[in-house]
């Protein structure tokens, strides 16, 4: 008897969709049994703890620059090798040179005549006061205050901003991003209303007595003043005198840092070859140099070793990757960013094709999922990855941000996907460019977890990107 060619054609579409889902099962199946291999071999065997140990007590913070930073670009080439990567090697960049110099010291003296040390740390890249610094002090509650002020009644004085981070936002990154610019650009303000210098108040979101430090901008044309942070215990503090009081207040500070010309520096480089395509690269990277007060663990000496072991895990399973694993320790993140523009550079004058990039720089706590730049393909590939993340918790999978050291990648390859890992922030400005970063606050199964989940992200991209 002859099949009615409708009916034929139905069970060809059905024995295609069974043969696709049989596929897709079969898919998942692998999938979900690798990333299970993953997590084990990270938390059984995980090294990234004691690397973290080594890099934070042996090196200590590492600004770009300085003699720390050089060391630090040994450690991670030393540590690469023993890893057993293809490939290891330095690439060399130019580095800004900034140093703080001898301790700041800040005083203000109250109406009583009360004398009171305050907590104070240059910004990075600050003028020296030249000597001891002396002024009235004038009280701004918000940089928008201190712009909309007459040029009359700050001339000569010391502006103090006390914005705080705020409380009500819950992403912790947003209430950072809002104040950044006090910090960044605080000092070209008050310059322009003639001032001396600027104190802000530190940038977290709780009560320490550890001043921030942190990257601050001057502007040509426009007189270059001294720039440091108050811990916000001491700007709480300041602030309720300042607003209590109708005396005059005055502000001594000190600061030697100076400025030095450029000095050579290098990224570290680890790859793992890809068995198909070895010119396809995915890049996984943090930034070794951190700020020079601290131990520089969450930020980023987390974000180093969750990319080490993420591909270290990967070789201990005999994972053999169809792309290129490029492990990059960048330098110079911090007050520059020039290991992420040099990277991108170069690697758009070479012959190949980045297709993706992962960076960790926002502390080794708790993972919660990736947040992507990129376009809506890749993002419902990031998306069709959520029930493989479910048991491991990573349920924050959505657009967003890549991260400094890799994005100047995205002007040499537009089709690039940028992935940013998304740790817990709750706790993260409690310890954020000061002297709470240290490698006492990381845990390590919180620290290993991150680097199974950046682990799992390189099979899944690997394989299906």
């Amino acid at each position: 008897m002859r099949i009615p060619q409708i009916t034929l054609s139905a069970i060809i579409i059905l024995t295609t969709q069974l043969s696709v889902f049989s596929q897709n099962q079969t898919n998942f199946q692998k999938d979900s049994t690798m990333l299970r291999q993953i997590f084990d071999e990270t938390l059984e065997n995980g090294r990234a703890y004691e690397d973290l140990r080594s890099l934070t007590k042996d090196i200590g913070a590492r600004l770009a620059g300085s003699a720390s930073a050089d060391m630090a670009v040994e450690w991670g080439y030393n540590k690469l090798n023993s890893y057993g990567f293809d490939k290891v090697y330095k690439q060399e960049i130019e580095v800004p040179h900034w140093e703080r110099g001898t301790t700041e010291k800040a005083w203000y003296t109250d109406t009583d005549g009360n004398i009171h040390q305050l907590n104070i740390l240059a910004l990075g890249g600050s003028v020296a006061t030249e000597g001891p610094l002396q002024a009235e002090l004038i009280h701004f509650k918000t940089r928008e205050d201190l712009q909309n002020a007459k040029k009359k009644d700050v001339k000569g004085k010391i502006v103090f901003i006390s914005q705080p981070m705020d409380q009500k936002m819950i992403e912790t990154f947003d209430a950072y991003g809002a104040c950044y610019p006090i910090r960044g650009l605080g000092a070209i303000d008050a310059a322009n209303k003639s001032a001396k210098a600027v104190i802000i108040r530190s940038l977290s979101l709780s009560e320490h007595p550890h001043p921030h430090t942190g990257t601050m901008q001057y502007e040509d044309g426009v007189t270059k003043i001294p720039a440091a942070a108050i811990s916000t215990m001491d700007a709480t503090a300041l602030e309720k005198h300042m607003i209590t009081t109708r005396g005059v207040t005055k502000l001594m500070i000190e600061m030697n840092c100076k400025t030095f010309p450029p000095k050579k520096s290098h990224n570290v480089i680890a790859e793992i070859t890809g068995s198909e395509n070895p010119n396809h690269i995915i890049t996984v990277g943090g930034h070794l140099d951190s700020w020079d007060v601290g131990e520089g663990a969450h930020d980023d000496g987390a974000g180093i070793v969750h990319s080490m072991e993420a591909a270290r895990t990967l070789m201990a399973l005999n994972y053999q990757p169809k792309n290129t694993i490029r492990v990059v320790f960048f330098m110079n993140e911090e007050n520059g960013n020039m290991g992420g523009k040099t990277y991108a550079e170069l690697m758009g004058q070479s012959n190949e094709k980045h297709i993706a990039a992962i960076e960790s720089d926002r502390g080794g706590f708790t993972p919660r999922g990736f947040s992507l730049d990129g376009n809506d393909r890749q993002l419902k590939l990031l998306l069709s990855f959520t029930k493989l993340f479910e048991p491991y918790l990573l349920q924050q999978l959505e657009e967003g941000y890549g991260g400094v050291d890799i994005t100047p990648l995205k002007s040499e390859f537009k089709d690039i996907a940028l992935f940013g890992f998304v740790p817990d922030s709750q706790r993260y400005f409690e310890i954020h460019h000061n002297a709470n970063d240290v490698f006492e606050t990381v845990n390590k199964r919180e620290l290993h977890l991150g680097a199974a989940s950046i682990s799992s992200l390189i099979y899944l991209l690997d394989n299906y990107l």
